[in-house]
């Protein structure tokens, strides 16, 4: 019984232990720089495909069923969204197609770039 657990414990250590090494590999060839590249910075500024669900401009809101928004972290879905100003709300209607870009303001989800599709 004492060698099963010294056993175990054992190959737990090594399991423990071994996995970063392999880790490191997979970060081989990465520019690790603090300087954001150009493709970094162009893919920041990225519109999104979406398609307009619902707008409410008593509150602001467009719905908006989108594509995925890499720069919140978001994977495609439906979802309402605070317009950065009225005039977005005033330009679209159900079923327009667009290309927004959203981003995080103070907290709000916010959409700050919206072009109508024609």
């Amino acid at each position: 019984m004492k060698k099963l657990i010294v056993t175990s414990v054992a190959l737990c250590a090594i399991g423990t232990f071994a996995a970063p090494a392999f880790a490191g590999d997979d970060m081989a060839g990465m520019n690790m720089s603090m300087k954001p590249s150009a493709a970094k910075a162009s893919s920041n500024a990225a519109l999104t495909d979406a398609e307009v669900k619902k707008v409410d401009p008593a509150t602001g809101m467009v719905t908006l069923k989108h594509g995925a928004l890499e720069n919140v972290g978001m994977p495609p879905m439906t979802m309402a969204f605070k317009a950065k100003d009225a005039a977005m709300v005033k330009q679209v209607h159900e079923g327009d197609k667009v290309k927004v870009r959203v981003e995080n303001v103070n907290g709000t989800l916010t959409i700050v770039k919206l072009e109508k599709q024609s």
